[in-house]
């Protein structure tokens, strides 16, 4: 019988090297979920044909709130979640949005995505599923607090279904898949190759098929050692990793998080306003929008109070903060220095935009032009407005 897998995070890292390695096992069809492209550089010429014929890449940011692709991924047997993200920092130095989305991406989704997957878990077939989780989640690891706790809660929820589905009698079991740094990823800064991964992508697979509970690649060579020093003075461990991340260099003063700013009158709320809002949310993590206090700036009025549009807009649930704008983007740039610039197509060629983006080209904003879409407009509402009552 031909098998078919689904691959959350396959777009690169050990994720990839997890969906090349059921392609060579002859898996019919592979589903992959993740953020942003795939990274088709670090796959082998010789494997590209198989890649395309039978995968299918379905383009998911895990920090939000739409599941539903999942509920169109069901003929699956097979389930391997690698999807994460990590930022060696101090807990004083990660913003609001990035512990957000830590605890998100790290555990909350991949408890959401079990759930879509539960009933084939807890039934009678045969169901290979393992989970990315990570050694920080097993011991202190400092400079990834909320990672680790993260990972730490993940970690312990597997464990525990895994113990209501012997219970249940059931054969499946999910794979808690804990490593340290893993050389082929790009999650400490480094680059794809998925060659260094092939081997522990079929560890991983082969004992996901077993129905193990636990993978520590390198236990013996190096983890149990670790696990003992940890287990024997918590404390004196967690200082003694404190002290090698601040030697060895890998500490991260860049947040991961994407800001992004647009601005806008938002006069007589509708269905366009709120479209664009969730096109510029799909591409940053924190959306901050500029409400302007009058349409004097375009020659029109305005109808609804800007406190009432001002609240309106802060209660989009797209739109991270709701300030009053800024005489120019730039100035929202001084206070906020977000990374992408939303604004509707036609202002690109404009003499205005065109300084624009000579001017964030040396702070490295992109200017993202949205196009505009059919359908209602705040301009037609306002000549049905001011239309005369027969």
């Amino acid at each position: 019988m031909m098998k078919k897998a689904l691959v959350v995070g396959g777009n690169s890292g050990i994720g990839l090297a997890a969906v090349l390695r059921l392609l060579s096992e002859g898996y019919e069809h592979i589903a992959i979920v993740g953020k942003g492209q795939v990274a088709t550089d670090a796959i082998a010429p010789e494997l590209m044909d198989a890649f395309e014929q039978h995968t299918t890449f379905f383009p998911l940011d895990l920090t939000a709130e739409d599941y539903s692709v999942f509920d169109t991924l069901q003929d699956v047997d097979t389930l391997i979640i690698t999807a994460g993200f990590g930022r060696v920092a101090l807990f004083e130095n990660l913003t609001e949005t990035e512990i957000k989305n830590l605890v998100k991406c790290n555990q909350l989704a991949v408890i959401q995505i079990l759930k879509k997957y539960y009933h084939k878990l807890n039934a009678d077939e045969n169901f290979d599923c393992a989970v990315m989780v990570s050694i920080a989640g097993h011991v202190a690891s400092p400079f990834f607090s909320v990672y680790g706790a993260a990972k730490a809660g993940l970690a312990m929820f597997i464990e525990n279904i895994n113990v209501e589905l012997a219970a249940a009698g059931r054969k499946n079991r999910v794979l808690d898949v804990s490593p340290g740094s893993l050389k082929g990823t790009a999650f400490n800064g480094g680059k794809n190759d998925v060659a260094l991964l092939d081997a522990l992508a079929g560890d991983i697979i082969t004992r996901a098929r077993n129905k193990e509970m636990l993978f520590i690649p390198s236990y013996e060579e190096v983890y149990k050692g670790v696990m003992d020093r940890y287990h024997k003075d918590g404390m004196a461990f967690g200082l003694q990793s404190y002290e090698y991340k601040v030697q060895s260099g890998r500490i991260s003063h860049r947040p991961q998080v994407v800001v992004g700013y647009l601005s806008g009158t938002f006069d007589l709320f509708h269905i366009g306003h709120l479209k664009l809002l969730q096109r510029a949310k799909e591409q940053c993590d924190y959306l901050i929008v500029g409400v302007h206090e009058s349409g004097t700036w375009k020659k029109k009025e305005t109808f609804i109070p800007f406190e009432e549009r001002l609240a309106i807009v802060a209660n989009i649930k797209y739109v991270d903060k709701a300030v009053k704008s800024y005489p120019e983007d730039c100035d929202a740039w001084d206070e906020f220095h977000y990374h992408k610039l939303f604004v509707g197509s036609d202002y690109k060629g404009s003499e205005r935009f065109s300084k624009y983006e000579k001017y964030f080209a040396e702070k490295n904003v992109e200017i993202v032009y949205f196009p505009y879409t059919q359908g209602t407009s705040s301009t037609q509402l306002r000549e049905a407005l001011k239309k005369p009552r027969e």
